[in-house]
């Protein structure tokens, strides 16, 4: 009989427990437990609803544009403008070496890396370089710059 009580107490202690859990306000057992029931059905549609959200944001920073590259002639350099939408930890690094390669010196240089990338660069040609390089040139050498990074953040 002892036993029996005690489990009748434990069982008691544990669907307050639930109750207190899902905020349940039902004085009866059953409909303690038919409000659990209810909670985790609501749960469950909350992680599904996280599962699509999380789902749906994958999708379209994947389907984000790679960073938008201008390139434009100034009296002696360049202004290359880089720009994307989400911040890309290692890009800075890959374009100047990129600019490094083509035998550019940056002249000046203003950079935000926190929730986007934004790079906006005054480059100079080297003078020992005899021969002037094209704007299109300089473009090409940053996308391509861009596309290796991305390559190697995957």
């Amino acid at each position: 009989m002892v036993s029996r009580e005690h489990k009748r107490a434990a069982l008691h202690e544990k669907l307050q427990l639930l109750r207190s859990i899902t905020n349940s306000h039902a004085l009866n057992d059953n409909s303690i437990i038919i409000d659990a029931s209810k909670y985790i059905q609501e749960l469950k549609q909350k992680v599904e609803r996280l599962n699509h959200d999380i789902t749906t944001a994958r999708t379209s920073s994947d389907q984000n544009p790679s960073p938008v590259v201008t390139v434009t002639t100034l009296e002696k350099g360049y202004l290359i403008n880089v720009l994307s939408e989400k911040s890309c930890p290692g890009l800075l690094v890959s374009i100047l070496e990129a600019f490094e390669e083509l035998g550019l010196t940056v002249l000046e240089a203003r950079v935000s890396c926190a929730d986007s990338f934004r790079l906006q660069a005054v480059g100079g040609e080297d003078e020992e370089q005899g021969e002037s390089i094209d704007a299109q040139v300089v473009k090409q050498a940053v996308v391509q710059a861009i596309k290796n990074w991305s390559e190697s953040t995957e």
